[in-house]
């Protein structure tokens, strides 16, 4: 059974981005912008949450979080002239929540992971005809201290601290390497 379900999921990502339209140039292109623009992210919002995390742990990382994602995101879009999106099946924040496609990319991340196969970025044309650049977050370890398991990999504390800021969070509960979500760049320009 899990076989036929990997070989379903990478025949329809095949499928996919064969059907799409962009040249493999095109998407080795895109593909090293995503990472590229990916990296740039978490390392401008992962930096500052490591200082803030060291200044005072989650009772400031969290509110940093809260208050600077949204605006790290907008700032990066703005830079790169991308849509730059992080979602995922668990989410922190209602305005993050993925659109038809991101849920199917993010389906098919998981049923990779679940049966222990790379998951791998990739590029496609979406149906606006953009470039679209896909990704999975894995969890670090470092990441557990807001995400992890409450009461065990995560301090009871921090949980309340987050559901002050979320009331509605879901974004707990994983353990390290675990699926976080997908990065979903969407590409203004066919460069």
């Amino acid at each position: 059974m899990n076989k036929i379900k990997l070989l379903t999921i990478v025949s329809v990502l095949i499928f996919v981005s064969c059907q799409k339209g962009l040249t493999d140039k095109e998407k080795e292109m895109y593909t090293q912008k995503g990472q590229e623009i990916a990296k740039a992210t978490f390392k401008k919002m992962g930096g500052e949450v490591t200082k803030k995390m060291k200044e005072g742990g989650v009772f400031l990382a969290a509110p940093y979080c809260n208050a600077h994602a949204p605006e790290i995101a907008k700032d990066i879009s703005s830079e790169y002239n991308v849509v730059l999106k992080r979602t995922s099946h668990k989410l922190r924040n209602a305005d993050d929540a993925p659109d038809d496609r991101e849920a199917e990319v993010i389906e098919q991340y998981l049923n990779l992971h679940e049966m222990g196969e790379p998951m791998q970025a990739f590029v496609e044309l979406d149906a606006a005809g953009h470039p679209h650049f896909y990704a999975p977050i894995k969890l670090q370890k470092k990441c557990l201290a807001c995400h992890g398991v409450p009461g065990k990999t995560m301090e009871q504390r921090s949980d309340s601290i987050i559901k002050s800021l979320y009331p509605h969070d879901k974004a707990i509960g994983f353990a390290e390497n675990d699926l976080r979500g997908i990065w979903s760049i969407q590409f203004q320009d066919k460069e």
